[in-house]
């Protein structure tokens, strides 16, 4: 698979409800992503994969396990110089692209706040020129850095935020349902772009959404979260082929083919139930209430990793 550009190592948060009370986003999520691949994390909403990319960010601290970059531990303390150079190597492009950018802030100072701020520029027309440079980019025009906002639609605003992330050049860029707030026309277009940047600039992605026919199309390799439990990972094809755990099955089988008659024929699989509540998960597997295949050791016991093939690992006791 080539080099490990990110580690993540049995990783848990909690987050406080009251003082007896605690919700658990992510428990003991462990994957790595190698450079120059796209790393698909898909979902129901509140799985806990957007909290994986603010906890690769760090705009959450861990409550357990460790989070590596380029081999460093991305949680320990370090000197100001490593941090600076360490938030340089990794950006975010955020969801929705009409909170994610500051609508008192000029297009040109948006893009530009991140070179202010490590001085990558030596004077301001320097910093015009790397604006111009970026929005040309992103399919936006250089005269567009001095307007608002407010000024652009959606899909306009979030190549904006795209042209942000590259600022600072970064190797690492984690895009949390960067679409999920677009009209479908829009998004095909900057899911190209995204391919596109990673072909021109060697980029590596965590691609976090729950539109399962995008995270095929983009990802090399994907990984299915439920109730903060990765609970599948393989290489796409592999994935979107062969399908192992019960709620992946149910996942893909919700996804619409363009055959109408083979959409009428095909069996859709109707998971039965709600998603439990992460403040009281349930016992052993956590799929196991809506699961329709649940034997009685899904009940009492939690399942381990299984590698059913190479490269390919499950979380479900009908595999061990």
């Amino acid at each position: 698979m080539g080099e490990k550009l990110v580690e993540v190592k049995n990783v848990t948060k909690h987050f406080m409800i009251n003082k007896k009370q605690r919700l658990t986003a992510v428990s003991n999520v462990s994957f790595d992503i190698y450079k120059g691949e796209t790393f698909g994390l898909v979902g129901e909403s509140g799985c806990g994969k957007s909290t994986i990319g603010r906890l690769l960010m760090r705009l959450y601290e861990t409550t357990a396990g460790e989070i590596f970059f380029q081999g460093e531990n991305i949680h320990a303390r370090k000197s100001k110089e490593k941090e600076k150079l360490l938030y340089r190597k990794m950006q975010m492009i955020f969801q929705d692209p009409y909170s994610s950018l500051n609508p008192r802030m000029t297009v040109s100072d948006i893009i530009a706040e991140g070179l202010d701020i490590h001085q990558l520029v030596k004077n301001k027309k320097e910093r015009q020129e790397k604006i111009d440079q970026l929005l040309e980019i992103v399919g936006l025009k250089p005269e567009d850095r001095n307007r608002y906002p407010h000024e652009f639609s959606g899909g306009q605003r979030q190549r904006i935020g795209i042209a942000r992330a590259l600022a600072l050049e970064p190797d690492f860029i984690i895009a949390d349902e960067p679409i999920s707030a677009l009209d479908a026309s829009i998004q095909a277009q900057i899911v190209n772009l995204l391919k596109e940047l990673q072909e021109q600039r060697g980029l590596t992605y965590l691609f976090i959404a729950h539109d399962l026919a995008m995270v095929k199309y983009i990802s090399d390799r994907v990984g299915v979260m439920y109730l903060g439990k990765l609970v599948e990972l393989a290489e796409s094809e592999e994935l979107y082929e062969q399908p192992l755990h019960p709620y992946t099955k149910a996942l893909l089988s919700a996804i619409p083919l363009p055959d109408p008659r083979l959409e009428r024929t095909r069996e859709k699989i109707i998971l039965k139930g709600e998603i439990p509540s992460p403040i009281d998960p349930p016992t052993g597997c956590r799929f196991h209430p809506r699961c329709p295949v649940k034997k009685e050791i899904c009940v009492r016991l939690e399942p381990e990793w299984t590698e059913v093939k190479e490269g390919h690992i499950v979380l479900c006791h009908l595999y061990q």
